[in-house]
Parts: C-alpha cells; structure tokens; sequence
C-alpha cells in the first residue's frame, strides 16, 4: 500500500466540484488545497467538501509544499500555460480533456513534464473505466478478428449557445469538436491503436463562430476506416460501434456508470458493451464494475505516480499526442474543405526521463 496521493485542484469550475465530490471518498487519493482567483470561491469550495487548504490564486497552490500532484479542469485554452508552470514547480498533473489547444501546445506539456521528472496523464474518465479494460480485452483476446471500421459519436444540446457559456467563446477553446469531438476521438485511437493517415471533415458554425457540429473521416494506412461525429445542438448521444473481421462490438462508453435497474443520485446511467463474435451467434453483453470515471481517473493516475509507471505514461503520452494532432487535422480540413494528412510519427521531442533506480 502507499499513502494517497495529496492533490490540489486548480479551479473551482462545476467540473471540479464533481471530480472533487466523486474522487474525496477514495482511499488513494487525498484533496488537499484548492485554487481560484477569487479568495471567497476558493473558501467556501474547501469548505463545502472539507478541504483543508484555499489559496486566492493559482500560484500560490503551485507552491503549497503539501502537495504531490495538481488536478487542471481549466478552459482549454489555459491547460497549456499552468501544466508547464506545475511540471516547473515539480507537481506531477492530471489533466481534463483536451489536453491542448494543438499539437504544438501538446508537445510543450510533455517536454516540460519530462524536463522536470513528473508525470503528466490527459483525463477521459471513461479510459479509466472498468468497462473500458473489459473492451480492451476483447480487442487484444481477437473477439471480432481484425478491426476494419469504427464510428463514435457524442453529443448533448448546449442551452444559450451564443451566451457566456465557455463552449460558446473561440478563444477559451470552445465548440463541439474540442468539447465533444474529443471523446469520440479517444475511442477511436484507443480501438485503431494509432494516429490516422489523413482525414476529411466538415463543421457546421453558430452565432459565436465555434462550431456547433463537426463530422470527420479517417483514413488509415492499412485501408481502415473511422467516422466520428459531435454536435452541441443535438440531443444527448453517446454511441459507438466497431466492426472487425469476424464480429463487431458496441458501446455508450460513458464517463460515469451505474448498475442497471438502480436510480443514481447525480444521474449516471448503465454503459452498455455488447460483442458478436461472429454473424451466426447473438450478441453477448459483457458485465463490468460500475462507478465514477473521475475517481478511476484519480485512483489509476496515483496508482502510476506511486510506482513511478514512467512506462504507462509514455503510452498515455502517445495517445494524447495522436489525437492532438487529429484534432488539428480535423480543424483544418474543416476550415477548408480539403482532405488533411498528418505528420507522422507523432512524437514529442525531449527524451524521456531514465527508468527509476530500485531502492
């Protein structure tokens, strides 16, 4: 057993008050500090969920000597600027998604976790979801044979859209692609295993000039395929189906889940998995442990912080650099109309760090 990881959450968005609420009963994990630019938020967000620290700013919580690590689910346009300033001060950091606004910004976040020895992890809760191994296994264990195709879609109805709501606002990293789009596109890399060779997408703008609905093909070096969708204007959806060779599988791979039959107090839903291991048998529903995503993401990211998993990182980092670089893709293409290539490979420049020493 190691001691739980002491975390500080920087911001008190409503998505920090769910990842705070879900994650504070776990064992592994401990919120100790919190951080706004409003003394009187920070305050009463300790006090509500029982946290012992409140700083008046960000920087004072990067230098609270307490803490092992920094929980970031600021605008997406901010992600950037304070993970390089919590690797610099030595904090390991769990990310929300997108973890950039590009490729570029990407890269820079990894080369300063690097630099400075500390882990940085892109938070999709629903990676870190039981059911989401449960997939994996089946994919690794040849269930449906090779993966030919892939569709993901999510999309829910943002109320006010040309209002103050951050997904509305351009600069902070707004519109359905960077909210939603993202998720889709993390099931498709999780499933092809590797950045796409090109791609060809569409978007559809609202009144703020983000895009209200985007639409993307990836094409794949072997000849696979996969279609992602998002939209904001839509009612909520969160599907995806993969074909292989032998058999297909589906999926809502959702965030948070919860048991079927059961009324959960903050709303999760059951995630369906379901598999047909061949066009002559029925599909099979695969069963797995539910819970909240935020306190898996939590829990898993401790779990690599104390073993000092340099190795799980750098898998995770590859990732998240794949799908950086789609999303920059799939803007462009949007933007112009013309099928987009990716650079390949996809790799951050500074070396990684040495393999921790025994003892």
């Amino acid at each position: 057993m190691h001691p739980p990881l002491r975390l500080g959450i920087l911001g008190c968005a409503n998505i920090a008050r769910q990842f705070t609420r879900d994650s504070s009963p776990s064992r592994h994990v401990r919120i100790v500090a919190v951080a706004s630019r409003d003394a009187a938020k920070a305050q009463a967000f300790a006090a509500q969920f029982g946290i012992a620290r409140a700083h008046a700013s960000y920087e004072a919580l990067l230098d609270d000597d307490g803490l092992d690590a920094i929980y970031v689910p600021l605008p997406n346009s901010l992600h950037a600027q304070w993970v390089i300033r919590a690797a610099q001060r030595g904090r390991h950091v769990l990310c929300e998604k997108p973890l950039a606004m590009s490729l570029d910004e990407a890269r820079a976040m990894f080369d300063a976790a690097r630099k400075h020895g500390v882990m940085l992890l892109e938070a999709y809760p629903w990676w870190f979801q039981p059911q989401t191994a449960a997939l994996l296994g089946l994919l690794n264990g040849g269930a449906i044979g090779t993966v030919r195709s892939a569709q993901a879609s999510f999309g829910f109805t943002l109320r006010d859209p040309a209002g103050t709501n951050i997904r509305s606002i351009p600069a902070l990293g707004g519109g359905a692609l960077m909210d939603a789009g993202c998720y889709p596109l993390s099931l498709i890399r999780l499933v092809m295993g590797r950045a796409p060779q090109r791609v060809h997408a569409s978007s559809r703008l609202g009144a703020t000039g983000v895009d209200i609905a985007t639409t993307a093909t990836l094409h794949y070096a072997d000849g696979a395929v996969a279609q992602m969708s998002c939209a904001m204007d839509a009612v909520l959806h969160r599907h995806a189906i993969i074909v292989g060779s032998n058999g297909v599988i589906t999926t809502e791979y959702l965030n948070h889940t919860s048991e079927p039959g059961s009324e959960h107090p903050w709303g999760y839903q059951p995630s369906e998995l379901r598999v047909r291991r061949s066009s002559t048998v029925p599909f099979e529903s695969i069963t797995s442990p539910t819970g909240s995503g935020f306190r898996f993401a939590a829990e898993a990211f401790a779990a690599v912080v104390a073993t000092r998993d340099f190795a799980a990182i750098e898998r995770a980092a590859k990732a998240s650099l794949d799908i950086a670089a789609t999303l920059d893709a799939i803007t462009a293409s949007a933007r112009t109309g013309s099928t987009v290539a990716l650079d390949a490979p996809v790799e951050s420049t500074a070396p990684a760090p040495a393999a921790p020493q025994a003892g």
